[in-house]
């Protein structure tokens, strides 16, 4: 695979299907839909070569060496007379252990939500074309290692979201839509400041000796690039280094959602089309807790030792209060929804354990929950499609009258509640065991066990209001299956079952990478002199 461009290729082929979207008549509707089809297929194809070519004993930090399939070029360069010298920018891609499953998982959920969206019907041109444009997006934020162009990423990716919940979504499409862009921003601003104060504190030298001010992210991540007199320098005796890794962290958190910036994800959840609450739930609330691993871990790792208690605390947090939330829930789709919030606090809590175990169960939930949330957000906007309702209390006998959607349903009901044999139990399982080996935050994991037994109360509340008991009249005219709906749960059941079995086919490809990035906060105390 060397010189091979395909971290490029995963990344842009989406683009070349919006230029061949828009290109063709808008009568040509199965058209737009195959060649949508056909690019996330592709990326799903070069995923798999990805995987196929993986050296499982590659690791490292903020060596170039320990990164695969390695793309870098100089993308802009600026030679400034003032203070600034060169300004120079990298188009700089690479993936190691903490990046690899969500490269996958990106592919896998992109190419099942353009499977789902075979019903959207009206302004398929402009719904595919976004859609695409945020694959590209979530894709190159999990490849990027040049920190201006991972900002640029995870920008671009504000704007398709928007217009496909503010356009195609449900009655209060355009308040959902609205709320979910100003959160983000929101927290794209503190994100935006914190990269241009790192910008002017650390130096990258260059092959020719000379020495520049960088936003690589492997040299921002050494301390041995800092300059003493840098703002966020960790030599330079000052607060703001603490400032910077809060406001960091708060733009990531925002984007996971951790309590209390997780309103917006409920409202975007109802409103949004089927496919477009499958991303974000299966890819986009993971781009959060992966930006918190990739670059407040390893750039503030002595600021991240000092607060693993509060995140885990807020890890705890958004595990019962998201449980009691869905608890609460008629709306079918709401409960999830909420149940994504409590789910993503497991992932919190395994990351603060600051262990590899831990760590390995945080990456490997991220996974398992986009596969399994978006498999119960399929079933949701199957039952919608054919009832038009989500009410919970609607329903009634629904095993009697649909007896294989029943079981796929019971498949991801049981996986999000974390039955053995299944994925949710494999990463829940290290989440504590990680969180438990670290005393500092024992008691909020005995705590967060909590969790497990709300989860499995309102996940077995919902089958049977929805699917024991007797049919309603007005439901025994509802259909089965289709194939196209067996298309979209028959991979994400297949994926759920296996990685229930052989966890490891994922976890050794994140275990090198994992064990430096813990080696390298445990021993950081050595070479950083801020923190708290």
């Amino acid at each position: 695979m060397h010189g091979f461009p395909i971290l490029s290729l995963l990344t842009f082929i989406p683009v070349i299907g919006i230029i061949i979207v828009l290109s063709l008549p808008k009568d040509k509707t199965n058209l737009i839909k195959y060649t949508a089809l056909l690019a996330t297929g592709l990326q799903v194809i070069f995923a798999a070569i990805l995987l196929m070519n993986y050296d499982y004993s590659a690791a490292g930090i903020f060596d170039e060496k320990s990164f695969q399939f390695i793309e870098k070029f100089r993308w802009i360069e600026i030679k400034d007379l003032s203070f600034l010298g060169t300004v120079k920018i990298d188009y700089f891609l690479g993936i190691d252990g903490l990046s690899v499953s969500l490269v996958l998982l990106t592919a896998i959920v992109s190419f099942i939500a353009a499977i789902s969206s075979w019903n959207i019907s009206h302004s398929l041109k402009g719904y595919f074309a976004l859609f695409l444009l945020l694959d590209t997006a979530m894709m190159g934020v999990f490849v990027s290692l040049d920190f201006f162009l991972f900002y640029v990423f995870w920008e671009l990716m504000l704007l398709p979201m928007y217009f496909l919940i503010g356009i195609w979504g449900g009655p209060r499409k355009e308040y959902a839509a609205i709320k979910f862009f100003i959160y983000t921003l929101f927290g794209s601003v503190f994100m935006l400041l914190v990269m241009i104060g790192l910008y002017f504190s650390a130096k990258e030298t260059l092959a020719n000796g000379s020495q520049v001010f960088t936003f690589n992210l492997l040299a921002l991540m050494n301390p041995n690039n800092y300059t003493s007199d840098g703002i966020l320098s960790p030599f330079n005796p000052n607060n703001l280094r603490f400032i910077a890794y809060i406001a960091l962290f708060v733009g990531f958190a925002i984007k996971i959602p951790m309590f209390p910036f997780h309103t917006w994800l409920p409202d975007a959840h109802v409103e949004a089309p089927t496919p477009i609450s499958v991303i974000l739930a299966g890819v986009l609330l993971k781009m959060g807790t992966y930006g918190i691993l990739r670059i407040s871990y390893p750039i503030f790792p002595e600021i991240t030792r000092d607060l693993m208690w509060y995140i885990a605390l807020f890890g705890m947090i958004n595990i019962i209060y998201g449980a009691l939330c869905a608890m609460a829930q008629k709306d079918f789709k709401k409960l999830i929804a909420y149940s994504s919030v409590s789910h993503m606090g497991y992932v919190l809590l395994g990351m603060a354990s600051l262990s590899t175990t831990g760590i390995n169960g945080a990456i490997l939930q991220m996974f398992n929950h986009g596969t399994i949330t978006a498999m119960l957000f399929l079933i949701v906007g199957i039952i919608y499609d054919r009832s038009h309702t989500r009410g919970l209390n609607d329903f009634g006998g629904l095993a009697n009258q649909m007896p294989v959607y029943t079981g796929f349903v019971t498949v991801a009901f049981f996986a999000a509640i974390g039955l053995p044999g299944l994925s949710g139990w494999v990463s829940e399982a290290l989440v504590f065991v990680g969180a438990f080996g670290a005393t500092t935050i024992r008691t909020l994991a005995i705590v967060s066990t909590l969790g497990i037994l709300l989860g499995a109360g309102y996940m077995l509340w919902t089958l049977q209001r929805v699917f024991l008991g007797q049919v309603p009249e007005k439901w025994k005219g509802l259909k089965d299956l289709d194939f196209r709906e067996y298309a979209m749960l028959i991979p994400l059941t297949i994926i759920i079952l296996f990685l229930g079995i052989y966890p490891s086919f994922l976890l050794d490809m994140m275990n090198t990478s994992v064990n430096a990035l813990v080696q390298f906060l445990t021993n950081s105390s050595n070479v950083f002199l801020g923190g708290l």
